[in-house]
């Protein structure tokens, strides 16, 4: 079963929430300094557009882009709902991202995520789909607690 994935403006409570505890679960996994996820606030901002997946009327996945530059993008709050997490959701998440990505014609696609055990599944699910290990990009800058990526496109 396939996700019905909309861009979303984030009003919604559903929605809201699971913007809230992906931030608390990146604060439990990485200092607090090194956790560059964003609050609904922000990624309401120009420039960043965010979506969100349902399935059968259930907020199942997140996630957002931030144009650096125009052939440039950044992914940004991927997250599965706890619910739905293991179930193929944030690949199909991910997925539309780098189509959307591929649509606005950028050149490559990066992401900034944490390191360690509890972020294996999403570093294993981007290296699935071509995504390799760099350096900081944007205003990132070097931080042992952070992983850097960038797709190609």
């Amino acid at each position: 079963m396939k996700p019905t994935i909309i861009e979303d403006d984030l009003s919604g409570a559903e929605v809201q929430a699971l913007v809230a505890w992906h931030l608390r679960e990146m604060h439990k996994n990485s200092p607090a300094c090194s956790v560059h996820a964003l609050p609904a606030e922000k990624l309401r901002q120009p420039g960043v557009t965010f979506w969100s997946a349902w399935m059968d009327g259930d907020l199942a996945a997140m996630g957002a882009m931030k144009q650096l530059d125009p052939t440039h993008g950044e992914l940004k709050s991927m997250r599965a709902a706890p619910a739905w997490r293991g179930k193929g959701l944030g690949e199909a998440m991910l997925l539309h991202l780098i189509g959307e990505a591929r649509a606005r014609g950028y050149a490559r696609l990066s992401l900034e995520t944490g390191c360690g055990d509890s972020f294996e599944p999403a570093l294993g699910l981007y290296r699935k789909h071509g995504f390799a290990l760099t350096g900081p990009f944007a205003d990132y800058t070097e931080d042992p607690f952070s992983t850097f990526m960038t797709l190609t496109l």
